[in-house]
């Protein structure tokens, strides 16, 4: 399914957002915008700020000072799940799939915000509740087809790979449908080859699905291929924002994230 809003329009807008626990100021006066089709990337040594960042896109945390707008919408006092609703989507850095459901059951359980019948009327079965459900299944045999996991759709989630399972994780997420999809770190602890399969199903998602992306990433060599734009944070602050070619001779990054040497 792809998106269909104007080239290049802002999508997301986080808007001078500060965050502080305690004496301890996490994120300071942080701005960035996320354009429609446009696949970013946050990077930044340990500690400095890019998981309190992501908590504040998706509404786990509430900045002290600043402002966060969804399609020109201010969604700064929205729960969590409002801004899912919205089509904020989320895959989280530890697996947050059900280790005793089936694949195509996973999947589905990202349709519950698009669902319109209960459980009272699903389990009555109306022919209409039966048609939406079909709707649904249909939505999900898709991303599997996308993702290429037709051969586990009815494996049970804690049989599988870590690999798999993340990348089962990554089409709960496109089953919510979102408008935005933020990625926080999706590739940690996966081995070479299953690195290569999420960074091409990354590009894939941006590219034929057109949904912008926001990307957490320590691998320094998946975000220099595949990012347009990178940001990046040193001690809660943004220290540089630009392509990939400009972001590798930036000497603010050298010092305060690649290393010099």
């Amino acid at each position: 399914m792809v998106l269909n809003f104007a080239e290049n329009a802002v999508i997301l807008r986080v808007e001078d957002i500060y965050v502080a626990f305690g004496g301890v100021q996490a994120i300071e006066g942080v701005d960035f915008e996320v354009r429609q089709g446009e696949l970013s990337a946050i990077i930044g040594p340990n500690g400095a700020g890019k998981t309190t960042l992501l908590n504040c896109i998706n509404g786990f945390y509430k900045p002290q000072q600043g402002r966060i707008y969804f399609q020109g919408r201010d969604i700064s006092n929205l729960s969590p799940d409002k801004r899912a609703c919205l089509g904020i989507g989320r895959a989280f850095q530890g697996i947050q799939v059900y280790q005793n459901m089936t694949v195509l059951d996973t999947i589905m359980s990202g349709r519950h915000v698009l669902m319109k019948t209960n459980p009272v009327q699903a389990a009555i079965y109306w022919p209409w509740a039966h048609k939406e459900e079909v709707a649904h299944r249909k939505v999900a045999e898709d991303i599997i087809d996308f993702l290429e996991i037709e051969g586990i759709r009815k494996k049970i989630i804690g049989e599988l790979s870590y690999g798999l399972r993340k990348r089962v994780d990554l089409a709960r997420v496109l089953a919510l449908e979102p408008k935005v999809l933020i990625l926080d770190e999706p590739m940690a602890g996966m081995n070479l080859e299953e690195k290569e399969d999420i960074a091409r199903f990354i590009l894939d998602i941006q590219e034929f699905q057109g949904i912008p992306i926001v990307l957490v990433e320590h691998d320094m060599e998946v975000v220099m291929d595949i990012a347009q734009r990178v940001i990046v944070i040193d001690q809660g602050k943004v220290i540089a924002e630009g392509t990939p070619t400009e972001i590798r001779g930036n000497h603010a990054v050298i010092r305060a994230y690649l290393g010099e040497g």
